[in-house]
């Protein structure tokens, strides 16, 4: 488990495109992971001496108190042997150590999260003057944080999820 560098963005990439054509993860353009390459972690292995990038996942600060994890995806060769798992546990070590306070999801694995103590909640976990200025992102994941009317087709169907750290 790593930091994801500006050469692992083609990987991330390609190991998340098969989850966003199904939906379940919201599909970026390849520049926005380099733009946000820095919120990455990547689950690295070797075989026959090669790199393999067998997962990745990011944390995406959204408030001074409250940040979203976001495109975790691991490899299918690799599911099923905690990897999952090890990248949500650094993502959340990340959080503690930005002294933050909440982790928030959409997701559609709620038992995967509820094991990391994510508890599924109604609504945006934010007050109102914080979800006013959150209006003014550009950023899609922001936009379906808000559940606003416009990310609804990538989100039917995911359970909102809070982890009180």
């Amino acid at each position: 488990m790593r930091p994801a560098l500006p050469r692992d963005v083609r990987r991330i990439h390609g190991l998340v495109a098969p989850h966003a054509a199904e939906g379940s993860i919201i599909d970026k353009s390849l520049v926005t992971y380099y733009e946000d390459v820095l919120e990455f972690v990547v689950a690295e292995t070797q075989e026959e001496g090669e790199a393999v990038l067998a997962g990745c996942g990011a944390l995406h600060v959204l408030w001074d108190d409250i940040a979203e994890v976001r495109t975790i995806a691991v490899d299918p060769r690799f599911q099923s042997r905690g990897v999952g798992h090890r990248i949500l546990d650094a993502l959340v070590e990340r959080a503690r150590s930005f002294h933050l306070k909440r982790i928030f999801c959409l997701t559609f694995e709620v038992d995967f999260f509820a094991r990391h103590g994510f508890v599924p909640i109604a609504g945006t976990p934010v007050g109102m003057d914080v979800y006013a200025q959150l209006l003014r992102s550009h950023d899609p994941g922001v936009a379906e944080f808000l559940d606003l009317a416009r990310a609804k087709p990538n989100a039917l169907g995911n359970i909102r999820m809070l982890l009180e750290l």
